[in-house]
């Protein structure tokens, strides 16, 4: 108990370096996702032709590269394959991996140019989700609508971070192009603002570590619930064997 009690102090102030009243600092490091293998792709085509709109549009292709209802739910799409690509209506296999949203409407737009006129691509991602795990009050994987969102508001979507979460050690875990990528970062460090890992991306896992002091916590509350089992199952027998004898 006295070990617990006598908690390290730590720095639980975000960004505890900035002492200016106003600290300003140019926005270069974000980014726009790029596509990757294994996203699901919500593509809808308008041209000035309604039947060409139905072909485009008419359906959807899922895992099993069987036509599905646009109209259905929204885990409906086009799912990037291992090799980068989705096989789209009329055009066939085309690869998007490594592109932005904007590289691959413009790629999109010159292949169905070749069928229509003036074709209109608008491209959604329908499996944007980020994770957040360890020492925050909701850790969950959260789906994120606007695809767009940096570390502090991922973190606020998991309800902060508690008391024992180590604020000057969170792990980022990004996997890319067939690697992964484990990036430290430190909220009290007003440089995190600079970072290329503030803008999240598609899947990435952000790890909030425990403090010493919940692992402590953590070891005497087994060692109570198992001091609490064995005390428990010697009270049981003894009380068989004076039933026993009576």
């Amino acid at each position: 108990i006295l070990f617990v009690s006598c908690k390290p102090s730590q720095n639980l102030v975000y960004f505890s370096d900035i002492t200016e009243a106003e600290y300003l600092t140019q926005i270069r490091n974000k980014i726009r996702p790029k596509i990757q293998t294994d996203d699901m792709l919500s593509i809808t085509v308008s041209t000035l032709s309604p039947e060409s709109n139905t072909l485009f549009n008419g359906g959807a292709l899922g895992t099993t590269n069987s036509p599905v209802p646009a109209s259905q739910d929204n885990d409906n799409g086009y799912l990037v394959d291992d090799n980068g690509a989705i096989n789209f209506p009329v055009i066939g296999q085309i690869k998007l991996e490594g592109l932005t949203k904007e590289e691959a409407v413009e790629k999109l737009t010159t292949e169905i140019a070749k069928h229509v006129k003036k074709p209109i691509i608008n491209i959604r991602f329908l499996n944007f989700k980020i994770s957040v795990i360890g020492e925050v009050n909701k850790p969950s994987t959260y789906t994120i609508p606007t695809e767009k969102i940096n570390l502090l508001q991922a973190i606020a979507l998991a309800g902060d971070l508690t008391p024992y979460g180590k604020r000057d050690n969170i792990a980022l875990i990004r996997e890319k192009e067939g690697t992964r990528n484990v990036v430290k970062l430190n909220l009290n460090n007003k440089e995190l603002l600079d970072s290329p890992y503030f803008y999240l991306q598609q899947n990435d896992i952000i790890y909030v570590e425990p403090d010493k002091a919940r692992a402590a916590q953590t070891n005497i509350s087994r060692s109570n619930l198992q001091f609490g089992i064995s005390v428990g199952l010697s009270l049981i027998s003894v009380l068989v064997i004076l039933m026993t004898n009576i």
